[in-house]
């Protein structure tokens, strides 16, 4: 414990202890979150949705605070990590809260743990639960970090919890193949307890653990469905519908089925937060998530997605094919040396006529060298011709490049990492214009 002269006073104070304090960034164990909340005497008295899952956890918790708040409901929303500031991981009425707002939760949790050494992602979900469970809401909205029975989220019940699409992501640490991930990830259900699915097609461990357990178990295809065309789209759950909705503000083939599962969970408490088809429909069209295949209107147009993985990666091979035809398409990537870079590759190196590969702000990431060489094994014998491939410092430097390049009608995609896309809009939202017309 610091001492009294020492004690931070800001936000940026209190993350640099907490970085000191532990060595390691992740220590897989509950035990000491489960006991410093304890102590702390953190209990929330509203409902609360856990959401865990691979891919499309940001967008399901966007999807339920933005339903919930249209319904008139004040939502306390945790998600990670930041793109930009670390408050970024906590909302309250649709807003990220202050650095000075945590503050005071940061010294409960050091006043809290006497000789217990916790992670900075323990430390901080701890403050932050501590402020959500202090402050006049209706609905709490928890999503967890990686995995499921390890993660600090876990220490505290959800009312109803959510898991989304699995796929192979963190297997140094969660496992090997999609059955002993979704396991892992399943260890956020409670017996008895809603559970929504939105995976439709889900490791069988998950669905025999929930069933196991006795958890209330929401299945794709089973107790809820979307179906759509073209226009619209339409929901049905157990013993209600919605038809006629409009597609969610996030673009991406798979927001429906995050949507669908936003409204199952929503649908499962209704008997504590009922929920009108106009706050649906509303709170769908409305919808704002930054970094999920955001596309900023410019010349040339720029599209902003955190995916990681090769599933995720996919998608947004899939979301960029349909958006029309470009000339050339420029990309600023960035990613962690951890993740598989090969497969990542693959899914875009059709798409990519130029490469800018960017270091970042971690030990982790891969440098912009081995990136570079990544992409040119990756792409040997691409059909056109080898991509042009450079190498920057980090994300702004390599936008700047690709801005340099390009011509107006061509379009940059930035992705790999939250950091990468977190480091392009650390001066805010870029709107470029092309220096040049080819």
């Amino acid at each position: 414990m610091p001492s009294p002269d020492a004690t931070p006073t800001t936000l940026a104070g209190w993350l640099a202890h907490c970085a000191a304090m532990h060595p390691k960034t992740m220590d897989l164990s509950l035990e000491r979150t489960v006991e410093v909340a304890r102590r702390l005497g953190i209990a929330f008295t509203v409902p609360v949705i856990i959401v865990a899952g691979t891919n499309g956890k940001g967008s399901t918790c966007a999807m339920i605070e933005s339903i919930a708040r249209h319904a008139g409901y004040r939502v306390g929303l945790y998600q990670k990590p930041e793109l930009v500031h670390f408050e970024e991981r906590c909302r309250v009425g649709g807003a990220a809260v202050a650095a000075d707002e945590l503050v005071p939760h940061f010294a409960a949790v050091e006043a809290a743990r006497g000789d217990t050494t916790l992670t900075q992602y323990e430390f901080g979900t701890l403050a932050i639960a501590r402020l959500l469970s202090q402050a006049p809401l209706d609905l709490v909205i928890l999503e967890v970090g990686m995995g499921g029975r390890f993660d600090s989220v876990n220490a505290f019940d959800g009312d109803c919890v959510v898991i989304t699409s699995i796929a192979l992501d963190h297997m140094e640490w969660l496992g090997t193949d999609r059955e002993a991930i979704g396991l892992e990830k399943a260890q956020i259900m409670r017996p008895g307890r809603p559970a929504i699915v939105s995976d439709p097609q889900p490791p069988h461990s998950v669905v025999a653990h929930g069933q196991a357990l006795g958890a209330d178990l929401w299945l794709v295809g089973r107790d809820f469905n979307h179906a759509g065309d073209r226009q619209q789209w339409g929901w049905s759950g157990r013993g209600r519908r919605y038809h006629g909705l409009a597609y969610p503000a996030l673009r991406g083939a798979n927001q429906l089925l995050n949507a669908a599962g936003a409204i199952a969970a929503l649908e499962a408490l209704r008997e504590r937060l009922p929920i009108s088809a106009q706050a649906v429909r509303t709170g769908l069209a409305m919808v704002e998530l930054p970094g999920r295949f955001q596309i900023v209107p410019g010349r040339p147009a720029l599209v902003l997605d955190v995916a990681h993985n090769p599933q995720a990666v996919a998608a947004l091979a899939l979301n960029l094919d349909v958006m029309g035809f470009y000339p050339r398409t420029h990309a600023v990537f960035g990613v962690m040396r951890d993740k598989d870079i090969p497969g990542l590759l693959a899914k875009m190196a059709a798409l990519i006529d130029v490469w800018h590969c960017c270091a970042l702000p971690t030990p982790r990431a891969a440098s912009g060298e081995e990136l570079a060489a990544a992409v040119r094994q990756a792409t040997v014998g691409r059909v056109g011709g080898s991509p042009g491939v450079q190498v920057h410092t980090g994300p702004a430097e390599a936008l700047r490049a690709a801005v340099a390049s390009a011509d107006p009608a061509d379009r940059i995609v930035v992705f790999g990492s939250f950091l990468t896309v977190g480091g392009v809009l650390r001066e805010g939202l870029p709107r470029l214009t092309a220096a040049h017309v080819g």
